[in-house]
């Protein structure tokens, strides 16, 4: 019994110090914690409840030429919900959702039950995104600390669909995917700030004052060579000549041959960077330097270079190309029509496959070749945009019996437009190649100079003599009795070539065409190079016909924008003895009276009534200043006055006038305005009295105060 409880008390006093014991250990861990390892412990707390969140750059614009913004960003905001953030409840609830809807276009019922759907424990739950910044404040109004309101960056791209194919696009993570957005990517980035915040039991992000910041390095800016008005024009012109062609496509390049600067690129169908999904893919790719075409009759100026040069053929030199057809080693060569004997300079002119093929002969294969290489043939032209094709020109060892003559007409060789438009970019820069390329300088976020593409010179192609003997030769092209009769304009010289190719498809060459022509102006002292190609027309596929009129409407409003070409045109006919008669019928007579006298035109009236019916010489003929018009006037309207022509009408004289009068009456007239500058009317392009088409685009010029040429109306 006594040991029994001797055990037992034991036990308990072994228990009784354990029990002691166990506060000890405590007090001994408290002091460890609290005074030995107290500040090390605090410092790993902070560093886990730490944490850092990005600050985002923004994205660099990319401006044209003039500073214009095409490409610039937006803030956009996501909103959430933490339906478990203490002191929110059901009527807190109703207010936040019908807040949200009012500004977000939903309706509560549908976020209530988006909220009710979530997970139960979920403390984040997105109800909108995209939400601009006007609607956001709206809701940060509501001082509800259980709405989260996240900021974002979209790009904007401010014209839409201008210079799609050049600017490019990017992805719901701001990568540039194509264009400008992903050569320079880079560079347009920037560098995320970082910014310390805390993160509480739960999670969720604590911002603390004077938590320490890395501000972000943000984007660099891109000033281009585009301009935006150019570039307006150029597409406008290219989708008409599409859709008046009936074609599948199209593309032009505008640039400058002494610099190598593009002024204009675009591609028709075209696509909406801020959408781009929206397109299918055929239309985002840039196809000007993605696609390789054979270019047909515009490569002739390869053939046409190698055999002045090295003296093998004389332009007055003759050659018999019969019935407009010849059998070369087995291949049937076709002219597209039947032109007897021609001399060489006639066999640009009207581009006989049979002659250009026949030159060829002279020159050996390894001539050819080199000849193209330095025209930049073969290899990529280095511009800056991503994506380009270096083209197929096979050395001459691969070459078979029939591939010389073909090759030298612009088969069996294959080009991106890019290096096509280089190539007579060079033959109007005296044979001098240029490096093409989109943008001028990069600039960091204080405007300072980060990068300059300067003109860089590939090499010398052809010789200024060659230049000399050829360039009257690509004149005469542009010329009543050439293949671009089309694309000519009175008063300015212009020197091109047109090209029509058929396409090799599945094995063989199929009756799908490429109509293109290449051109410069003026051709004494080229400014502009302008390529246009469109892609299978239906209406017809001749060069000159198709891409010819396309070439002509942009060469057009450029001279009326382009204040050296300009000078070149008559300003002032005022003081000539012959005024030529403006169509004033239909006017009241008090609006004719007012219109004349802009014209310096002495008027008689005859006849009664208000409205003017008929005139003596008729609109558009001339008059001697000193003599009068005659003017009859009616009481009413023949419908035969007041109809403008479907097709063509006279230009009116608008100088003198008011830009707000002038723009009316050429609106009146039928055509649409483009105007530069303000106050009077000191200069119009196309001129007075030409025949025009309605419906296209006249240019007036005012002389006020310098201002900085704006888009016009593009008619999308």
């Amino acid at each position: 019994m006594t040991d029994s409880k001797e055990f037992i008390l034991n036990r308990m006093f072994v228990v009784f110090g354990l029990m002691l014991l166990i506060p000890l250990v405590i007090g001994l861990q408290i002091v460890r914690v609290q005074i030995l390892e107290g500040s090390q412990l605090r410092a790993l707390w902070n560093a886990q409840a730490m944490d850092v969140i990005p600050i985002p750059a923004q994205r660099g614009l990319i401006l044209d030429s003039s500073g214009r913004e095409l490409v610039g960003n937006t803030v956009t905001y996501t909103v959430a919900l933490d339906p478990h953030f203490p002191g929110f409840g059901s009527d807190e609830l109703r207010t936040f959702t019908r807040a949200l809807a009012s500004v977000a276009g939903g309706t509560p019922a549908s976020y209530q039950q988006r909220i009710r759907s979530a997970h139960p424990r979920s403390r984040y739950i997105v109800l909108e995104r995209n939400l601009s910044a006007e609607a956001t404040e709206q809701l940060r109004e509501l001082g509800m600390r259980a709405v989260i309101l996240e900021e974002q960056y979209r790009r904007r791209y401010n014209f839409e669909t201008l210079a799609s194919h050049v600017v490019g696009y990017v992805n719901h993570e701001l990568t540039g995917m194509s264009g400008l957005e992903s050569s320079y990517n880079s560079h347009l980035s920037g560098v995320d700030g970082q910014r310390q915040v805390r993160r509480d039991r739960s999670g969720r992000i604590r911002a603390y004052v004077g938590a320490p910041r890395r501000l972000p390095q943000q984007g660099h800016t891109l000033i281009t060579t585009i301009d935006a008005h150019i570039q307006a024009i150029a597409e406008e012109e290219l989708k008409k000549g599409v859709q008046r062609a009936l074609a599948r496509r199209g593309s032009i390049i505008v640039m400058d041959p002494k610099t190598g600067a593009i002024k204009a690129m675009a591609s028709y169908p075209d696509f909406d960077p801020n959408h781009p999904a929206s397109s299918p893919p055929e239309n985002r790719r840039n196809t000007i330097i993605s696609d390789m075409i054979e270019p047909g009759s515009t490569f002739k100026l390869v053939t046409a270079v190698a055999a002045v040069e090295n003296g093998l053929v004389d332009l007055d030199e003759t050659f018999d190309t019969g019935d407009g057809r010849r059998l070369i080693s087995g291949q049937m060569m076709r002219d597209h029509d039947p032109m007897g004997t021609v001399s060489f300079h006639e066999a640009i002119r009207k581009s006989s496959n049979i002659a250009t093929s026949e030159v060829a002969g002279r020159l050996s294969s390894d001539m050819l070749y080199q000849y193209a290489r330095n025209l930049g043939f073969g290899s990529q032209t280095y511009i800056d945009l991503p994506g380009e094709e270096a083209g197929r020109l096979r050395k001459p060892y691969e070459w078979s019996a029939v591939s010389k003559p073909w090759i030298s007409i612009g088969y069996e060789v294959q080009v991106n437009l890019m290096q096509l438009a280089q190539a007579y970019a060079a033959f109007a820069n005296d044979g001098v190649i240029m490096r093409p390329h989109v943008v001028d300088r990069v600039l960091d976020e204080r405007g300072r100079v980060v990068h300059q593409n300067r003109p860089e010179t590939i090499r010398r192609a052809i010789r200024p003599e060659t230049i000399t003997k050829l360039r009257p030769v690509f004149e005469s092209v542009v010329s009543d009795s050439g293949t671009a009769a089309y694309a000519r304009i009175d008063g300015f010289s212009i020197a091109g070539k047109t090209g029509t190719a058929q396409k090799y498809i599945d094995g063989r060459y199929r009756a799908r065409y490429i109509a293109s022509f290449a051109g410069f102006f003026p051709s004494e002292n080229p400014r502009y190079v302008t390529l246009v190609m469109i892609d299978e027309p239906r209406l017809s596929y001749y060069g000159g016909f198709i891409a010819g009129p396309v070439f002509r409407n942009v060469a057009l409003r450029l001279v009326g924008l382009d204040d050296e070409l300009h000078l070149r045109l008559p300003q002032d006919e005022f003081r000539l003895p012959l005024a030529v008669v403006p169509d004033i019928r239909g006017m009241h007579r008090d609006e004719a009276r007012a219109v004349l006298s802009d014209y310096n035109i002495r008027h008689r009236f005859t006849g009664t009534g208000d409205y003017v019916v008929a005139l003596a010489p008729e609109p558009g003929g001339q008059i001697q200043r000193s003599d009068p018009l005659r003017i009859t006037l009616s009481h009413s309207i023949s419908s035969d006055t007041t109809r403008i022509s479907e097709r063509h009408a006279a230009i009116p004289d608008v100088r003198g006038m008011s830009m707000r009068k002038a723009s009316a009456w050429l609106r009146q007239s039928g055509f649409d305005v483009e105007m530069v500058g303000s106050g009077t009317v000191y200069a119009q392009f196309p001129l007075a009295g030409q025949q025009y088409r309605t419906g296209q685009t006249v240019t007036i010029r005012g002389r006020a105060r310098d201002l900085p040429t704006i888009l016009s109306h593009r008619g999308r």
